[in-house]
């Protein structure tokens, strides 16, 4: 199993439980490679692993994006589509949702850049018009420019369920500003599928004390996760590649909303744990 980090200096990987140091590697031009596993085993032959890994991810830890865009599915599992035809039921656009879960055509929309996405460890937003929050803890697709997957990480979409349950157009507002998607702690390199097992997992704290959790394997989405990124890339060029929101399969009821200083922790096995607190809105 290789993962790989991305630091404020170049790069660490993980492979086979140690841990090797690159310094002064352009993340756009290494990730963006067909080949990134074998080029990643190839580089690490013959090099000395450090002893100093957890003070690296302590200090120098990025999100693992850069030049790249991040985008998003949407409906992907019968939760969300549950979820979001209680949420626009008053507005009239809870059909929308039961449509596109059926449809050939995925719902795909564009999410963030780099400078509204936050690492692990960061702090992610509730918008101050929105009264109805919640993280959606997704698996993410790590994409080159040719449209393979090489990868995948974890992320989390925070999403303003009032606003896009006032009315499905207003979906641009509730899902993209600043601090609106964390992404991290790293990418997982693989060229095999993840196992249909494989779990997500949320954990909600405020206070210290658990207030949500919630689980879903990822067989339970609908699509093909190749299906996803072919559609992402119709009509659509990726010079540095980009990174794809799957889709949730947890989504609180409408008793529960995010506030400020919660801790989030989304756990997707054999990728790590996705930490960020929720920021006080100023």
């Amino acid at each position: 199993m290789t993962k790989v980090y991305k630091l404020l200096d170049g790069i660490l990987i993980e492979d086979s439980g140690k841990f090797f140091h690159v310094p002064g590697i352009d993340w756009d031009t290494y990730i963006n490679d067909d080949d990134v596993l074998q080029k990643t085993r190839r580089h690490i032959s013959g090099m000395q692993s450090v002893e100093n890994a957890p003070q690296l991810l302590a200090e120098q830890l990025d999100a693992p994006v850069q030049g790249q865009e991040l985008w998003a599915s949407g409906v992907t599992y019968l939760r969300s589509k549950v979820g979001r035809q209680e949420e626009s039921e008053k507005s009239g656009g809870s059909d929308f949702y039961a449509r596109v879960y059926e449809a050939e055509r995925p719902e795909l929309f564009f999410k963030a850049n780099r400078n509204r996405i936050v690492g692990h460890g960061g702090e992610v937003r509730i918008r101050r018009d929105s009264t109805w929050d919640v993280p959606e803890p997704e698996l993410v697709l790590v994409l080159t420019s040719s449209g393979k997957i090489i990868g995948y990480t974890i992320g989390n979409d925070m999403s303003s369920r009032s606003i896009e349950g006032e009315n499905p157009l207003y979906l641009p507002q509730a899902k993209t500003y600043d601090g609106c998607a964390a992404v991290g702690p790293c990418v997982l390199l693989t060229n095999e599928p993840l196992q249909p097992e494989t779990l997500i997992q949320l954990r909600i704290s405020r206070n210290g004390k658990l207030v949500f959790t919630g689980a879903v394997a990822i067989n339970q989405i609908k699509r093909q996760f190749t299906e996803l990124a072919e559609f992402l890339f119709r009509e659509c060029s990726f010079p540095k590649g980009a990174l794809l929101m799957t889709g949730t399969g947890i989504v609180p009821d409408s008793s529960f909303t995010l506030q400020a200083g919660d801790e989030i922790a989304i756990e997707v096995g054999g990728i790590g744990c996705l930490e960020n607190r929720v920021a006080a809105n100023k």
